[in-house]
């Protein structure tokens, strides 16, 4: 798990260290550094996925002095299948520190820290890897000299979602693309092989815990799918079809009425909330100890009641050992958080709210910590207090 991000000169923060837990909400005003979080890591997953990042360490002499080791096509790559940041120019903090524009993003999991420092090109899109620290064995391969070879961390290689705000609208046709719904188990940045991957793996079980819900059919993952999606929709449920003679898949609802079952639906008559929320639903059900969620706005298109509860399914998955980093703007999803702790479904210690405040210059972060009563030690200014402002207005 990932304990500690560390951000140097990346977009609007010059520099900043920011404790992440099982279960972490970011939360403030728009362009205030929410979304960069998520995208510096999803910046180094792309990195390293597509080959462009070291995850060696450099050797050392006998002395323990870093020997020179070759970063030809190493570094950031800003524009790939998870993120697309532009060029050096629009990652580079204004006002960056040091004596040469430099950008360095490094995370902590437990024990181990990483580094990476990348140089500033202006027009460039992959930016060049100047110097890493990694943990390293006390002992190289055989051949190599001690040091030589790095530990990679867990969440280069973990089981990986991370979901934009823009996901996947209403449609009948859906990708398929078994590499990445099945092979990589990706359920894409706009959750567009959610159906897909539905398609394929509706019949395996989710594991006994906090994921599987009390009021599901049975264990296997269409039924539980159904079960949360009927908490935001009653009486729901989801089937996903393969297009015959196309390499497309088709998804429908049907609902369970008073009389009996109805006729099944396409996505664009049954509202927009259902289809939007639908990837997040999959990514917690399918989450496992280790995995890393990425989530921007879960609560788009949901009722209040719909944006608690899934919340909660959060929560569970976090309960569970996977490792969420939500960005919300809802009251109520860090009201459904809250009210987990409460319950006993999480701890104050799994969970971590970051309060942004910014001027797109510099951003400035409160961190209000949670009891197990669900209350804030803390409430700054501007944190959610919008109904009270506009209730004093309206009864003043």
């Amino acid at each position: 798990m990932i304990d500690r991000l560390v951000l140097g000169n990346f977009k609007g923060f010059q520099q900043a260290e920011l404790p992440l837990g099982p279960l972490t909400l970011l939360t403030g005003l728009n362009s205030s550094g929410k979304s960069t979080v998520l995208q510096s890591l999803a910046l180094l997953r792309q990195s390293y996925e597509a080959g462009d990042l070291h995850a060696t360490q450099p050797p050392r002499d006998d002395q323990g002095a870093r020997r020179p080791f070759d970063t030809a096509d190493q570094g950031f790559l800003l524009n790939g299948n998870l993120i697309r940041l532009g060029t050096g120019e629009d990652v580079l903090h204004e006002d960056f520190t040091g004596d040469e524009p430099r950008i360095t993003l490094g995370v902590d999991e437990g024990l181990n820290r990483y580094s990476w420092t990348v140089g500033y090109e202006s027009e460039q899109n992959q930016l060049p890897l100047l110097d890493v620290d990694l943990p390293y064995t006390s002992e190289g391969p055989e051949g190599l000299p001690a040091g030589a070879a790095a530990l990679i961390p867990a969440f280069f290689v973990s089981p990986f979602q991370y979901l934009h705000a823009d996901r996947i609208s209403p449609a009948e046709p859906y990708p398929r693309d078994h590499h990445t719904a099945v092979t990589r188990g990706f359920l894409g940045v706009r959750g567009e092989h959610t159906v897909n991957f539905l398609r394929l793996r509706a019949r395996d079980e989710v594991p006994e815990g906090p994921l599987r819900h009390p009021r599901a059919d049975s264990g296997l993952l269409i039924d539980q799918v159904a079960a949360w999606m009927g908490d935001l929709c009653p009486g729901v449920d989801i089937q996903a079809d393969a297009i015959e003679g196309a390499d497309t898949v088709r998804l429908s609802y049907g609902f369970e009425g008073s009389l009996g079952p109805t006729r099944r639906r396409r996505p664009s008559n049954v509202g927009f909330g259902l289809t939007y929320v639908l990837p997040i639903v999959v990514a917690s059900l399918t989450a496992r100890p280790g995995s890393l969620i990425l989530l921007e706005n879960p609560e788009a298109h949901l009722h209040p009641q719909g944006q608690t509860r899934m919340a909660g399914l959060a929560a569970a998955a976090a309960a569970y050992g996977a490792q969420l980093v939500v960005e919300t703007h809802s009251d109520h999803v860090i009201n459904g958080v809250r009210l987990a702790v409460k319950q006993g479904r999480l701890t104050p210690e799994q969970v971590v709210l970051h309060y942004f405040r910014g001027d797109g210059t510099g951003v400035d972060v409160v961190s209000p910590k949670v009891d197990r009563d669900g209350l804030l030690d803390q409430w700054p200014e501007g944190f959610f207090d919008e109904l009270e402002n506009t209730l004093d207005q309206l009864i003043g």
